[in-house]
């Protein structure tokens, strides 16, 4: 027994170099040979082995290992296999996985080889688009006082989705008293805001101007468009449909969904004729005696926010260069606050796309977990930023793999974490409002730019595409206004009534999509769309970000505290 304990210690080393170094066993047995030969001869045991890794290691790493090991940690990944007859050698015990080694594709898809796309692009560390004033910036954080960075949840704990929690339960009825819900109480704000005195019902004949509330939908199942919008009135309006024609309106931009009160003639009480369309209302911005306190006793200082979205795997393999890559980044601008959103484990990867279909068959790609591999990436992340010690924020995905694909989504659970690692990291769910040190940021993984883009119209001059939707978001006060979503999207209206609304208008807004990279100033919200790490088969953007915490104001008017901007090439 001892001797076949002794032989499976001996053997699983040897098997990770296979892995680690994309050798076949033939080649890893010529390997020892040679080593062997030249150092007289030796004996393979854990001690031998060591020495064979090294040298082994140094000829065979791949750019990948090469350029990462020395980030943070020097040495190998090993398992720790031990026996009373072969204890665990001191050295060995000192050797802790670089974040390089410990995303090793090898060691959980060995088919895999490194993306040669990736690995040869252009214009690393280009600077794409800015905002503000970007001119002899320095873009580094404070350097060992992330401590002091204050950072929670808007919300609070009580109020915010920090649990999982059952899902397809919902009922029709339940859906329609949340969108009724909504609609009154956007109704309200535009009666109050514009001085309305009543609404009147949307399908009720009338010879003169009437002013209506309703909700935006479509007389079909096909897309949006000009000849094809209804105007759904709530139950308090009579809760009927009407065809709109919007011939008379010189500016509109509508989308399913969407609450909007319109004036204007419905004299056979079978279509309504826009001619006026009132604009939505946002709410107002973060502003309390604390954080007005906080302002005053504080001065001036500058944070500096990463912003990184998924997938972080090119498309034509499990590599994480990317990953490893910004971690690079993050050890060397040090910033105060990196906030990473999914997918980290991304089910539209078409090698996870080939698990799903051949799970636990021969033909699988990939010999670990979904939940493992994600557990890779964030303890590359943590061990990575160590040195740095930046707060680390993690948003799900609905198209993280492992996690639960639901909308509102909640946090990611990483119970194995150190009390050092916990204290770093912030697990929040999608969407949330996030408040950092007096600073509101909204996030949002879902990519809510490409599904609202497809179903708006519009006739609207001076404006872009980006920016409408943007607005629509602020003024309809919520992450995902859509309606209904798009498929993809697994909405629990009960649940989105209660953590997909937005508290107050946030000061910078992350809607990371698979649209161009943007940052631009809506209605006094900085928007950010940093891109996604990688794209296809070729490297993204991030995003960073400059806030200044006690933003002086002009004239008494609010100034935004992001003072600067860039969106930059990995």
């Amino acid at each position: 027994m001892t001797s076949d304990l002794g032989i499976l210690t001996t053997y699983f080393p040897v098997l990770e170099q296979c892995l680690c170094n994309r050798l076949q066993g033939d080649e890893i047995v010529l390997e020892w040979v040679a080593f062997s030969t030249t150092k007289g001869g030796l004996k393979l045991s854990l001690n031998t082995l060591e020495q064979f890794e090294h040298e082994v290691g140094e000829r065979h790493m791949t750019p990948f290992s090469l350029s990462h090991t020395r980030l943070v940690f020097i040495g190998s990944q090993k398992r720790a296999l031990t026996t009373p007859e072969h204890p665990q050698s001191k050295r060995s015990a000192a050797l802790i996985a670089s974040p390089g080694l410990l995303l090793c594709s090898a060691s959980f898809s060995p088919s895999v080889t490194p993306s040669q796309k990736y690995s040869q692009r252009g214009g690393r560390g280009e600077v794409v688009s800015t905002f503000g004033a970007v001119q002899g910036t320095r873009w580094a954080g404070r350097k060992g006082q992330t401590n002091r960075v204050q950072l929670e949840l808007l919300e609070g704990s009580e109020d915010s989705l920090i649990n999982n929690y059952k899902y397809m339960f919902q009922r029709l009825r339940d859906v329609r008293n949340v969108l009724t819900e909504k609609i009154e109480e956007l109704g309200e704000e535009l009666r109050t805001n514009f001085n309305i005195e009543e609404f009147s019902p949307v399908s009720l004949p009338a010879q003169d101007s009437v002013t209506v509330l309703g909700q935006v939908c479509c007389d079909s199942n096909g897309k949006l468009n000009s000849q094809s919008v209804l105007l759904e009135a709530g139950p308090d309006q009579g809760g009927r449909q009407v065809p709109v024609d919007l011939s008379e309106l010189r500016d509109y931009s509508l989308f399913p969904g969407q609450v909007v009160v319109m004036e204007g003639m419905n004299t056979s009480g079978r279509k309504f004729v826009a001619s006026k369309l009132f604009e939505g209302v946002p709410l107002p911005f973060y502003s309390t005696p604390i954080k007005q306190e906080m302002d005053m006793d504080i001065p001036d200082e500058q944070l500096l926010v990463m912003v990184a979205c998924g997938p972080y795997t090119p498309s034509d393999g499990l590599t994480f260069d990317p990953l490893v890559d910004l971690i690079n980044v993050i050890a060397r601008d040090r910033p105060d606050v990196c906030i990473l959103l999914g997918p980290f484990v991304d089910s539209k990867h078409e090698q996870i796309e080939y698990v799903d279909l051949h799970f636990l068959s021969e033909k699988s790609l990939v010999t670990e977990t979904f939940d493992a591999i994600f557990s890779r990436c964030v303890g590359s992340i943590v061990e990575g930023t160590k040195g740095v010690g930046c707060r680390l924020v993690f948003v799900p995905s609905q198209r993280d793999v492992h996690h639960h694909f639901i909308y509102p989504q909640p946090p990611f659970i990483l119970p194995d974490l150190s009390k050092d690692d916990a204290k770093r990291m912030t697990l929040v769910p999608d969407p949330c409002t996030l408040l950092i040190d007096g600073v509101t940021f909204g996030l949002t993984s879902t990519d809510i730019l490409f599904h609202m883009g497809a179903e708006e119209i519009s006739c609207a001059s001076g404006s872009d595409r980006f920016s409408r939707i943007l607005k629509h978001m602020l003024t309809q006060r919520n992450y995902y206004p859509l309606y209904p979503p798009v498929e993809e999207v697994n909405m629990d209206y009960e649940k989105f009534q209660g953590y997909g609304q937005m508290p107050l208008s946030p000061d910078v807004l992350i809607v990371p999509s698979e649209l161009r990279f943007f940052i631009k100033d809506v209605i006094g919200c900085v928007c950010v769309n940093p891109g996604r790490l990688t794209k296809g088969q070729v490297g993204g953007t991030y995003g960073r970000l400059l806030i200044q915490r006690s933003a002086p104001s002009i004239d008494g008017k609010r100034v935004s505290p992001c003072v600067a901007g860039q969106v930059v090439k990995i």
